[in-house]
């Protein structure tokens, strides 16, 4: 059963997912290499906490963390530790925060120091697919809609693998509330968007095959393959006309430019 906001609703999950968008641009300030996992996840949680909100995914179904963080062939719900961060690697950091009764959902990648070329554009298409479905999260359009629009451009137009185990998801009071938002599907198939709903678009894009293993703590997901995987969310209001973004980048792309030791993902395609 899908859950519609009302405007006043959705205010109170844009003001979660500023501070959701604001705690990865903190981290986007002050990722290094050297750093643990860990110490990241200590930079998110401090910063959510110190502006009266909550991490959405620390004890959720037993998640120790306040921040999934993902390095290189893990697709998402990498759990911290003491990894040591390296000049090359590649970050998903996937947080959620709770306040005023509401959650917000947003994931970003990073790169630390110099990547591959090819790599840099795996993430540039992944944010492109990300906002490629973005544009479908009108009132009128259905679920299928979105996950064309991200699965045509990622495995068609870019030759990359979209993973099927994992989807996007409606939110609100409940951090993961219906309908499921896949990154793959069919045109004009699933539910119908109505104005109101709120749902996470999340792009999980594989370098290789689209093939995916948990590992043995029973929360990481990785590529079969062990290439890098990419990995990219918005909160995301249904509207008519044009969908309303709750979270934003902006001030995580801004931390970047500042931060000689992230690489941006804008690159030429």
């Amino acid at each position: 059963m899908m859950h519609l906001k009302t405007p006043e609703e959705i205010e109170l999950m844009r003001k979660s997912a500023q501070i959701l968008s604001n705690s990865l641009a903190e981290v986007a300030s002050r990722l290094q290499p050297g750093m643990t996992t860990l110490q990241v996840d200590a930079i998110v949680e401090q910063f959510i906490r110190d502006h009266g909100a909550v991490p959405s995914f620390k004890n959720y179904k037993g998640f120790p963390n306040s921040a999934c963080i993902s390095v290189n062939e893990a697709v998402v719900h990498g759990i911290p530790n003491g990894h040591i961060l390296q000049e090359g690697d590649v970050v998903s950091v996937d947080v959620g925060v709770y306040m005023n009764g509401f959650h917000a959902d947003s994931a970003y990648t990073f790169a630390i120091g110099d990547v591959p070329a090819h790599v840099q554009k795996l993430m540039t298409s992944t944010k492109t697919a990300l906002q490629k479905g973005i544009e479908k999260a009108v009132v009128g359009n259905r679920v299928g809609d979105i996950a064309y629009a991200i699965q045509e451009y990622v495995e068609k137009e870019r030759g990359y693998g979209v993973v099927r185990e994992l989807v996007g998801h409606g939110l609100g009071r409940n951090l993961h509330e219906d309908p499921q938002v896949p990154n793959y599907g069919r045109r004009g198939s699933g539910a119908v968007l109505k104005e109101g709903l709120v749902i996470a678009i999340e792009p999980m894009v594989n370098l290789g095959t689209r093939e995916v293993e948990y590992l043995e703590d029973g929360w990481t997901v990785v590529t079969r393959d062990r290439k890098v995987s990419v990995h990219y969310e918005h909160t995301v209001a249904v509207a008519k006309g044009k969908p309303d973004v709750l979270s934003t980048f902006a001030p995580i792309e801004e931390a970047e430019r500042k931060n000689p030791a992230v690489n941006s993902a804008y690159i030429p395609q």
